[in-house]
């Protein structure tokens, strides 16, 4: 029996993963006639299609999927390879992290601090939701997630969730909008600012039902460094975790209200086991929690 032609392999990932010949072939730099005669070559070489065609998309097949998943992991096991040899030359790689797009600048500069001051160690920083960057985190396009949020159940990756923070969620902003007698008449009076993170969401939402009134959300935003800014310009007052407004509360532009919320918010390193992790990952996980 012939080996596995993996060129032909890498042609059908391209094809499978853009749903379209045309678009494949434009990505590959090669002609539509060329790609169409590799993907055959490789079905009659498996034994089985691999696509059904769908109006003018092409949609993978049960086997076309099985191929689709091992594909994935031949070619993130290549990409993993690289990533070792490039620790074992003289050039470090970048420590690849992501993290959620609501999650405080702040909280993410004390996560790299420990590294921040070591030569050669670049950093590559990424944003998203939490969905995009842990599928960019199984195809070894970063070493690390910062998130909020745990990974769902389910997943086919065996992430590693390791919790490496808590802190509490206030409500912050310029000191006289926080001169009230009452979390409730503050809550009631001043506009607000509010973070899309689904977990504080949901619990700030129920306490405010909890207190029988209707909040004025001034802003709903789903980035922390703008949350920060608005709060900064006295538009409203903010909830979120303290960390957040670390620099204005220290210069005494911006306050934190005397009443608690009684929500706090976790932070998660998550990670993917690998054979070979990034060599700086290990002090920045090493940490109590």
């Amino acid at each position: 029996m012939g080996t596995l032609n993996y060129h032909h392999l890498r042609y059908f990932r391209e094809v499978a993963n853009e749903g379209h010949l045309g678009h494949a072939a434009a990505r590959l730099n090669v002609s539509q006639s060329a790609l169409s005669i590799q993907i055959r070559q490789l079905e009659d070489r498996l034994g089985h299609d691999l696509f059904d065609r769908v109006g003018r998309k092409l949609v993978l097949t049960e086997a076309g999927r099985i191929a689709l998943d091992h594909s994935e992991r031949i070619f993130g096991a290549g990409s993993e390879l690289l990533a070792a040899l490039r620790q074992s030359s003289t050039a470090r790689p970048p420590l690849r992290v992501g993290a959620l797009s609501t999650l405080s600048r702040n909280f993410q500069m004390q996560f790299l601090r420990p590294i921040l001051a070591s030569e050669g160690t670049p950093i590559t920083l990424k944003s998203g939701n939490t969905h995009v960057l842990l599928k960019e985190l199984e195809s070894l396009g970063l070493d690390v997630v910062l998130t909020t949020e745990l990974p769902p159940s389910g997943t086919k990756s065996h992430f590693a969730a390791q919790r490496i923070d808590e802190q509490m969620v206030g409500v912050h902003g310029p000191p006289a909008r926080l001169n009230h007698p009452t979390l409730k008449t503050l809550l009631r009076s001043e506009p607000l600012i509010l973070p899309t993170d689904s977990a504080v969401r949901t619990r700030f939402e129920n306490l405010v039902t909890k207190m029988e009134i209707t909040p004025h959300i001034i802003a709903d935003v789903d980035d922390m460094a703008m949350v920060r800014l608005l709060a900064r310009e006295g538009v409203g007052v903010a909830i979120a975790p303290a960390v957040v407004f670390a620099d204005e509360i220290a210069s005494g532009l911006l306050a934190t209200a005397p009443f608690t919320l009684d929500i706090s918010e976790p932070f998660y390193a998550v990670t993917l086991p690998r054979s070979f992790p990034h060599p700086a990952l290990a002090r920045l996980l090493r940490r109590e929690t």
